[in-house]
């Protein structure tokens, strides 16, 4: 059984951000827990609710996107990153609205299009792609979004 003082050190280790399993093996780690006290304190956070890998997911997928514009399949590498089950994945992605990932990818590139301005038609395009596709979306829907761009007059 980890101590009181170490158990408080996690609760309030996952209550300041959710956190995903992962992380807080390592800050058990840190704190010198392994084997079965390691194990044991994990389980206790997750019975006491503090740790909800579920729920990390919403918060990870939808704050990634929101502040930090990441499309789709950025999100799903960090999540699968950090060990997150496909479930907890699945669960997490749906908190990006369709509507809202169209809005950003079309605003993203309109404003990365719009700086190539000394560029061909071809490179601003090609090099639009190639940041909405660094970005995390996917090809088919930054293609499809760079036409609509392109064809759509200023």
């Amino acid at each position: 059984m980890p101590d009181a003082s170490v158990m408080q050190k996690l609760r309030h280790y996952c209550a300041y951000q959710e956190r995903c399993h992962s992380e807080v093996r390592g800050k058990c780690l840190e704190l010198g827990l392994r084997g079965e006290a390691l194990e044991e304190a994990i389980a206790l956070l997750i019975a006491d609710n503090f740790l909800n890998e579920e729920r990390f997911a919403k918060a990870f997928a939808g704050g990634y996107f929101r502040t930090r514009q990441w499309g789709r399949k950025k999100i799903l590498s960090a999540l699968k990153q950090r060990q997150i089950s496909a479930y907890c994945i699945k669960v997490g992605m749906k908190e990006i609205d369709e509507e809202d990932y169209w809005r950003v990818l079309i605003q993203l590139g309109e404003k990365k299009y719009n700086t190539l301005k000394g560029d061909t038609v071809l490179k601003r395009k090609y090099k639009t792609m190639q940041f909405l596709i660094q970005r995390g979306f996917e090809p088919e829907l930054a293609n499809e979004a760079l036409e609509q761009i392109i064809n759509t007059p200023s």
